[in-house]
């Protein structure tokens, strides 16, 4: 199986994930190093096709930003992942995000994206074959999350793709700027 490459905007997760409760069983916690927010994902395309895109992004970046509410993304009964949203510094965020996202998409030969831009930090995932009793479970689980005051400095973009071993780990770096 091709793994999936993206770029991204990388979160030090040191000190303030620490704080956040484990998810209930049938969740997957992120590792504090796989934290981002997903500027361009590129999809199953060869490493040359990722580093020509990761070569088209000549911007440094430099956002402060604070968390928000945690909120499911996808289908609501089957939703993908559990993320907090971006509270104050969306708009800049998202400007920066939507400016780079068709850039890197193309440079990589990748499809146009689906969905519009959307500032937000996964922090858990279902495992693939979670019951509708842990996905509820994980819902109540993202709703009593209090992230709301945690600031975080974005400034390191980074290429993304799998880890090797996903058994702590889902992401690893590849170039960072």
């Amino acid at each position: 199986m091709r793994p999936n490459w993206f770029v991204g905007l990388a979160v030090d997760g040191d000190g303030w994930f620490a704080s956040v409760p484990e998810p209930p069983r049938g969740l997957r916690r992120f590792h504090p190093d796989d934290l981002h927010f997903t500027v361009a994902f590129l999809g199953a395309v060869d490493e040359a096709q990722a580093l020509a895109a990761w070569s088209v992004l000549t911007e440094s970046v430099d956002f402060a930003v604070t968390l928000g509410t945690v909120v499911p993304m996808g289908p609501k009964r089957r939703y993908s992942a559990l993320s907090a949203m971006v509270g104050e510094g969306r708009e800049p965020l998202e400007a920066w995000m939507r400016r780079w996202q068709a850039p890197l998409l193309e440079a990589a030969g990748a499809a146009p994206p689906r969905h519009g831009v959307k500032a937000h930090c996964t922090l858990a995932r279902p495992m693939r074959r979670a019951s509708d009793a842990a996905r509820t479970a994980g819902l109540r689980w993202a709703e009593a999350l209090e992230v709301g005051h945690v600031r975080v400095r974005l400034d390191e973009v980074a290429l993304y793709t799998w880890d090797d071993e996903r058994r702590t780990r889902l992401f690893r770096k590849v170039r960072t700027r």
